[in-house]
């Protein structure tokens, strides 16, 4: 496919593809989806070699949030039975995250829920990085509170933080039909702050929202520009008791072609499967492994993953390596200039238009955008999702409980 063989030779130079064939991933048949696999593979064999980065997540305050963002479980108003407490002691939070280094992940990422975190909850969690720290040398420490104002990035990079995650979550278009108690703008200036205090930034998008294809190339779009070195790439848990309870979008084709996508227009950023890998991939997991370079490992924030171990047997049955506390995830032309962790952004990859070469508004496949609209149209009718409620599961264990994490 004359396509494919184009997105591979852009994404081995770091060339941004055009939105049109960025559509056209999206509007592949699944006939054809192992051709697109094999062809982002190889691009993220080239960046990434058989890595697979391990992450831990640990939710520092449950639920309880003022914002109403309709894809969330701890939403304002939310009823759906998840879990609720209010912040961990920096030694809960520190016994959490030993459990999921201890099954091999090397970065933890701490999260909190609500609009923002007040600058005694920047006291909190920079104790929280500090004992972390302390007893766990060579981790990599992932803050995500919400919006940031002045000088809290900052703080935390101060404090020991070496990332901040703010996801986009959808495109500036729809994003005032997800969410209407803060703005898209407001999401993009938190990444800014993140860039600017020198933390590694991380930011992604949700899938299955109801969105367009549109929609989910005008976001990948956008975090090209905001350059993070890492893009998670959530899949939407429809948790009984929210507003998208009932979007069920999704097959495991079209979470492929999804991941597929991302890694052609973001070729040399970490690429994380975030949460709902479990719900819409579901046996196809494996496959996933070879467009995307890391994973959460076990539990997600308010729902259950797969059991830590069967992650590990996956990745090593997929013929991927789990990456050592050692090794640098990036490539040297993004981590040299800022360190091992924090990515190069002088010379970034994912979101640099100086050797961009066409750019978006190349004419060279002015038949391929009408051809995605239509295959896209045709496919969304012809694949929607049987509801899988019996793989959503809400967590009961690990943090804010007394039963053993999932790690």
């Amino acid at each position: 496919m004359d396509l494919l063989n184009t997105l591979v030779d852009k994404g081995l130079r770091r060339e941004l593809p055009t939105r049109e064939e960025a559509l056209a991933v999206l509007a592949t048949s699944d006939d054809d989806v192992l051709d697109v696999v094999a062809a982002a593979g190889k691009v993220r064999r080239h960046w990434f070699g058989r890595r697979v980065k391990l992450n831990y997540l640990v939710n520092l305050k449950s639920g309880l949030c003022p914002e109403d963002c309709s894809y969330c479980s701890q939403r304002l108003g939310s009823s759906t039975g998840i879990l609720k407490y209010s912040w961990l002691k920096p030694d809960e939070a520190s016994k959490a995250a030993a459990a999921g280094l201890a099954g091999g992940a090397k970065r933890v990422c701490l999260v909190a829920s609500g609009r923002g975190p007040t600058d005694r909850d920047v006291d909190r969690v920079a104790g929280t990085i500090k004992a972390i720290k302390e007893q766990n040398e060579g981790v990599e420490v992932c803050a995500c509170l919400g919006l940031l104002s002045d000088g809290q990035a900052e703080r935390l990079r101060e404090a020991g933080a070496d990332a901040y995650n703010h996801n986009l979550n959808t495109s500036e278009g729809t994003y005032g039909e997800i969410t209407t108690t803060h703005t898209y703008a407001d999401r993009v200036d938190t990444v800014n702050k993140a860039h600017a205090a020198g933390l590694s930034a991380c930011s992604g998008l949700i899938a299955g929202m109801g969105e367009t294809d549109e929609d989910l190339v005008d976001v990948v779009f956008s975090l090209r520009e905001l350059d993070p070195d890492s893009v998670p790439v959530n899949f939407l848990i429809p948790v009984e008791g929210t507003p998208l309870a009932k979007e069920w979008n999704l097959t495991p084709q079209r979470c492929l072609r999804i991941l597929a996508m991302v890694r052609f227009v973001c070729p040399d950023v970490e690429v994380r499967i975030a949460g709902g890998r479990e719900v819409h991939l579901r046996t196809m997991q494996p496959l996933a492994l070879n467009l995307a370079n890391s994973i959460f490992l076990g539990d997600y924030l308010t729902t259950e993953g797969q059991a830590g171990q069967a992650d590990l047997e996956m990745i090593a049955d997929a013929g991927f390596v789990v990456e050592g506390a050692d090794e640098v995830t990036l490539p040297e032309h993004r981590a040299d200039a800022a360190g091992a962790v924090c990515g190069s952004h002088a010379d970034a990859g994912c979101g640099s238009h100086a050797e961009a070469g066409c750019g978006s508004g190349c004419g060279s496949h002015e038949g391929v955008a009408a051809t995605a609209t239509a295959t896209a149209t045709a496919t969304a009718t012809a694949t929607v999702n049987e509801p899988r409620t019996d793989l959503v599961a809400v967590r009961r264990r690990g943090a804010g409980t007394d039963l053993a994490p999932n790690a």
